[in-house]
Parts: C-alpha cells; structure tokens; sequence
C-alpha cells in the first residue's frame, strides 16, 4: 500500500462538482443564462422533490488555520441582522424568479460559523425563508455547530424550527495540534453539546475528524476515535486536512509543510482510524464519511439514493440547490453559479436588486454524462456506459487512463462499466480524475488542488 500511495500521491480535486471550479467557462457564463437554467430546472423538479436551500453564514469570532472556507473574523455582531436582511433579499429575487412558491426538502446552515449569531436571529432567518416557502413532507434541516459556543438555546431554538440534524467540528482532541490550528475545544465541552443535542431529540449527531494535520500522529489520532467512541455521533465525517496554502496562505502559512505528516503517515492514520471505527459499528459511506446503520446517510447509501454536492455527502438528491449568502454556490444541474465573496460587494449588489453571482458555468452535453459518471463512483463506487445515453467522445482515453489502476487493483473494468475495489476506495479522487476529461485536457500551470492522499 505505501508504494500506492507514493504513486498516487497528486494533487487533485475532491469532486464536489464536475465540472470543479478552476475549470468552468466563466466567459461562456451570463447570469441571464444562469436565471433560465434556474426557472427550467424548478418548474421540472418543485413539485415532485422540491429544492435544497444552503445558507453561508461566514462570521467567526477567531480564525482556525485548518479552514478553506470563506470567512470573516470579529466579534461584533451586529453585523448578524443586516447580513439576515441581505439573505432574506437575495431569496425574495430567487422566488419572484420561480413564479410559484418554492417547496424546501434541505435546509444547511454553514459557514463560517452559524451559532456566531444569536437564537432569536437564527429564528429571524428561518421563519423569514418560509414566508416565501413551505416543507417538503421528507424535509431534512440541518446545521454545523461550534462546540465552544452551541448553546443549549441554539440547540431548542433550531430543533423547534425542524432542525433535526447537527455536526460539530472536533478535528483533534489533542492540545499540540489544537494549538497548531488554532482551535482550542475541550472533550468535556464537546461531550456537553453531544449530549443535549441528544436530550433535545435530534436524530442524527455529526462530528468532523480532520487527519493529516501539522504536528499530529497516529497516536494521536487513535486517541481522538478512542475519545469519540465514547460518545458514539450518529455519523462521522474523517477526512484529509487540504493543505493549500497558496489558496488559504492567511492562516495555513503559520506551520511548514515539514510540520505535517507524510502522506505514507496520513494514510496509516486514515486506514488505523477507519478499522477502529469498523470496530464499533461505523460504516464507510462514499468517500471519508462513516456512520451507523440507524442514520439516514447510512440508509440512503443502502437505497442508492446517496447523493453528493457542495454540501458534501447528502441522503437525498434534488435537482435544484439554491446557495445563499457571499460567496455560496448554486447548482440548477444544468448550471453552476458563485456569489461575489466580499461582503461590501455583496450588499452592494443586493441594494441594487441583483443577484450576487460573478462566475459561473453552463455544462455542456459531456460535462453532464461526465458528471453522472464521477457522482457514481463517489456515491457507489461505480458507474456503467451500457447505454447510448452515458456514452462520451473520450471514453476510450479514460478507459485506457483507467488500465493501470487495474493492474494495481483498484478498480475492476468490464466491457462498459468500472467498478472500484475494496483496495482502491482510498483511491477513489484518482478513479474520478480519469474521467475528468477538462482536466487531462489542460493542465493546471499552478497547483489548484489539495494532495489525494
């Protein structure tokens, strides 16, 4: 395995789209373009599925250096209404572009970090949305949750709301690397905000596990699993720290890559993690997301119905996610778009009634059959051209790219399909990578991406 990983060892996307940002056609992209695709795509799915809301709520009151999220640090909140005003703006213009009233089946506040703002304006937040909407009857709410300021009233005020799933950030338990990233949040503290989740009656409890982070080891890996076993969350996203620091340099430039583990390191602290959370029941989910057999993610990996996005990893798919706030991204399955990331362009262009998009992509025809190919082996590990309709121009150039990761044994390719192996699913962003025609097609001059490994 160590030899695979030096081998495979690139930097590369990890596939939340395709195609992945650095490679949309921003100057084929209108936002007129953008609106049409958006009408097309909920007049076809409202009704039947209805929409995914997210919502990028960008405020911290510190930076923590791990993060590649768009952010902005202080500590004074009153910036918290006139950016809810500004929200609730930018939907008012994606309802009067829909023409009928907007049914809701997802709901994620992230950021960011949304309990920064208080309970009653989340609440003002919310209830502002659903003026404009109502629930989808399988709707799923969520949030992520800072453990050293989730509050008890954060928790009863969402959960009343319909919020019935949370995820806190842990990363580490250990004081060495929480120090190094700038994250200092105790077990005991963690421990607190799991358990009146839980008392309050949400269902599904997250917790984010970060390897490959500057001065971690194994150990002390295993000692963050060990602690979180205790606590048993519903499911568990265990992923690679991206450390791109020409892209995040603010707060990644505060350590040397020599600080951080090898990628023959990281992957024995990933391979050890993931057997110790076997062990207790856990179940690898798509890519670097276990969870136990009661939670939804779990249940809908069970009836293909796993999904990927923006978001991550979701238990169901709409066609249509609509991103809200600086710098979210909105997918209307025939397009993408990204708001402006400051702040002060952002209101500006709210003030003036536009939506507040910069860039964006139409897909062409490939792009879309490409696109089903990477979502299949992400969600279920692989993916079929037995018909007309999922056939493209370069599929003999992937399959032959496809050729030496079977001699390696991690994938297995029959006459029009290819499935990943036990051995390869480390290895899945490189399987992607070989259908990632855009890619081979135009290098990068510049590293975009984090390492897979």
């Amino acid at each position: 395995m160590c030899g695979l990983v030096q081998k495979y060892n690139v930097a590369g996307p990890r596939y939340t789209s395709y195609p992945t940002v650095p490679y949309w056609n921003a100057d084929a992209f209108s936002g007129k373009q953008w609106k049409l695709t958006v009408q097309k795509s909920f007049a076809e799915s409202n009704a039947s599925e209805g929409i995914s809301l997210y919502i990028h709520l960008p405020f911290c009151e510190s930076m923590c250096t791990f993060c590649g999220c768009h952010k902005r640090i202080t500590k004074r909140h009153e910036v918290e209404v006139p950016y809810i005003n500004a929200i609730l703006k930018e939907w008012k213009l994606y309802c009067d572009l829909f023409g009928a009233r907007p049914k809701i089946k997802e709901l994620h506040l992230g950021g960011g970090t949304p309990t920064f703002f208080k309970p009653e304006n989340l609440t003002l937040l919310v209830n502002g949305l659903f003026r404009r909407a109502t629930r989808a009857s399988d709707y799923e709410f969520s949030f992520e949750g800072h453990p050293n300021n989730t509050t008890k009233a954060h928790l009863k005020v969402l959960y009343d709301l319909g919020f019935r799933r949370v995820s806190f950030g842990v990363q580490d338990y250990n004081e060495t690397v929480q120090k190094a990233i700038h994250r200092i949040q105790s077990y005991e503290k963690v421990k607190q905000v799991t358990d009146t989740a839980r008392e309050i009656g949400y269902t599904s409890i997250g917790h984010d596990i970060i390897f490959g982070l500057p001065f971690q080891t194994l150990k002390h890996v295993e000692q963050t699993i060990l602690r979180t076993k205790e606590l048993m969350p519903d499911r568990l996203a265990f992923y690679s720290y991206a450390h791109v620091p020409w892209l995040k340099g603010n707060g990644q430039r505060g350590y040397k890559d020599t600080d951080l583990p090898s990628a023959p390191e990281k992957r024995a602290q990933y391979e050890n993690g993931k057997k110790l959370l076997a062990e207790v029941g856990y179940t690898e989910i798509g890519m670097d997301h276990f969870a136990l057999k009661t939670d939804s993610l779990y249940q809908s990996m069970q009836n293909e119905k796993l999904h990927r996005n923006f978001m991550g990893y979701t238990a169901s798919k709409t066609q249509l996610m609509i991103g809200l706030g600086a710098s979210s991204i909105s997918d209307s399955w025939y397009a993408f778009a990204q708001n402006v990331k400051s702040l002060e362009e952002y209101y500006h262009l709210l003030e003036n009634d536009f939506i507040p998009i910069y860039r964006g992509h139409i897909l062409t025809e490939e792009d879309q059959i490409i696109r089903r190919h990477i979502l299949n082996l992400m969600c279920g590990l692989n993916t079929s051209w037995s018909d007309t309709s999922s056939y493209f121009d370069a599929l003999p150039q992937v399959v032959e790219r496809l050729g030496e990761m079977e001699v390696d044994g991690l994938v297995q390719i029959n006459s029009d399909s290819v499935l990943v192996t036990k051995k390869g699913r480390p290895f899945v962003r490189n399987i992607c990578m070989a259908f990632d025609v855009r890619l081979h097609r135009k290098a990068p001059e510049t590293q975009l991406f984090s390492m897979t490994i």
